[in-house]
């Protein structure tokens, strides 16, 4: 499980590093619109990563099956009809990025400049998404085969060319012009062009017994349809998850710029937490899934209940960090001179500390029923957290009254602002972490067909 999980810790650790970095940067050289627009492209980012989770995650659990049985001729199969598949997606992704990327901060409600500084910066990053594919496919392929080295190194070369690139360009660093915003653009371009390339090179070198080669990229319907049946309810699940995380949002953003400033802040301070629950959320759908292909039952459950020990007790951990020192993190990505947006920051941050051990839960066990290919029950957990509880909440807890206008009703909110989504946030996690042990416990997940 180690062998597994802590090359993954590191590269969630490099991927925080270039989400920091440009937080940073935004906080303490750029102004408060800036804070705000790097904020909702975090989650426009992170809606990138979901589209191709559709693939990556039927490529992992098919991978990681024929590698458990021994069957490294289907495993290559599946990895380049995976890249065949993700190609797709990609193609569709940047059509819509082309058209959508200099409206969509209008749209999530921010206002003018933090608007048009979100859909500048798309401008840079759409083009490069096909690149950005390969990198997140790729790497899924890679894990399902258990080489979790492949992602450490790959996003090693993302975080050093994504962070010499804007730093340089941001700050104008030697003979290079100042751009400012446009710096950190092209920073984030250069990492994403940097990381596929990689993942492609290692590919067609034969990485982990995966050969990427063109004859294997005609379409083979078959193992389509299984990578989409596996790979649809999981994608369904995660694609759900980022567009009600950016419903939540541009709730969130119609507080004010100081309101998404520090949203913005306190995400990147829990991302920390992050780190633990996404590197053993990997090695459980890795081991359950080899563990299955194997047909080894028992060894499966202990090795998802070992990583939840282990994971769950980091996050913990870095819970207590966010409680203790919720008044010191937000200057870390902020100025001296930036005490307002911290002030709001802080309380957030304490109240994310008790969404730690629900999260670990959430995270960790629903990576090992997708890891098994059991991915339909996430989603409907995902459905039920956010469109029962989550959305809303925020509602109820954010702003002072609730329009209801299909019973033609407005009833008074408790006026929270932030911290009110917050709360409903922590009670999410609670419900999801409850129904997604329920799902493990019962065991169904160890007898679905892939």
């Amino acid at each position: 499980m180690l062998r597994l999980a802590l090359p993954v810790l590191f590269e969630q650790l490099l991927a925080m590093l270039v989400g920091f970095s440009d937080t940073l940067l935004t906080g303490h050289y750029l102004d408060r619109p800036h804070l705000a627009a790097i904020n909702l492209l975090a989650y426009l980012l992170w809606l990138l990563y979901g589209l191709f989770s559709v693939v990556a995650i039927g490529a992992t659990a098919m991978v990681a099956r024929y590698v458990g049985a021994g069957d490294y001729r289907t495993a290559r199969r599946v990895t380049n009809q995976s890249l065949f598949l993700g190609a797709c997606f990609a193609l569709a992704a940047m059509l819509l990025g082309l058209y959508a990327g200099p409206r969509i901060g209008f749209w999530l409600r921010l206002s003018g400049e933090s608007a048009a500084f979100s859909g500048q910066y798309l401008g840079f990053v759409v083009p490069v998404i096909p690149l950005l594919m390969v990198q997140v496919v790729g790497v899924a392929c890679l894990r399902g085969a258990g080489d979790m080295v492949a992602g450490l190194g790959i996003m090693a070369v993302v975080n050093a060319v994504n962070v010499a690139v804007s730093w340089s360009l941001v700050l104008g660093l030697g003979p290079l012009p100042q751009m400012g915003w446009t710096g950190l653009a092209l920073g984030t371009a250069a990492g994403y062009s940097a990381g596929g390339l990689s993942a492609l090179f290692l590919l067609i070198g034969g990485r982990s017994r995966l050969h990427l080669h063109w004859r294997g990229l005609r379409p083979d319907k078959d193992l389509i349809r299984r990578l989409l049946r596996v790979g649809l309810p999981g994608g369904a699940d995660t694609l759900t998850l980022i567009a009600c995380q950016l419903w939540f949002v541009s709730l969130i953003n119609r507080l004010g710029d100081l309101a998404a400033a520090a949203h913005g802040v306190a995400i990147r301070s829990e991302s920390l937490a992050f780190l633990p629950g996404v590197a053993f959320q990997m090695a459980a759908a890795t081991l359950a899934g080899q563990y299955l292909g194997a047909g080894d039952h028992r060894r499966a459950g202990r090795s998802v209940l070992m990583a939840l020990l282990v994971g769950g007790g980091l996050m913990v951990t870095a819970g207590l960090i966010f409680f203790t020192q919720a008044d010191r993190l937000p200057f870390v990505f902020l100025s001296s001179d930036q005490h307002q947006i911290a002030r709001e920051t802080s309380p957030l941050l304490r109240v994310v500390s008790l969404g730690m051990p629900p999260l670990a839960l959430a995270m960790i066990l629903s990576g090992a029923l997708r890891g098994a290919g059991d991915t339909r029950w996430p989603l409907l957990i995902t459905l039920v957290g956010f469109l029962g509880l989550r959305i809303p909440a925020v509602y109820y807890l954010c702003f002072p009254q609730v329009d209801l206008p299909l019973l033609g009703l407005q009833i008074p909110g408790w006026d929270l602002g932030v911290l009110g989504a917050w709360y409903a946030m922590v009670a999410d996690l609670t419900l999801r972490s409850g129904l997604i042990l329920f799902r493990f416990l019962h065991g169904g997940w160890k007898h679905v067909r892939v």
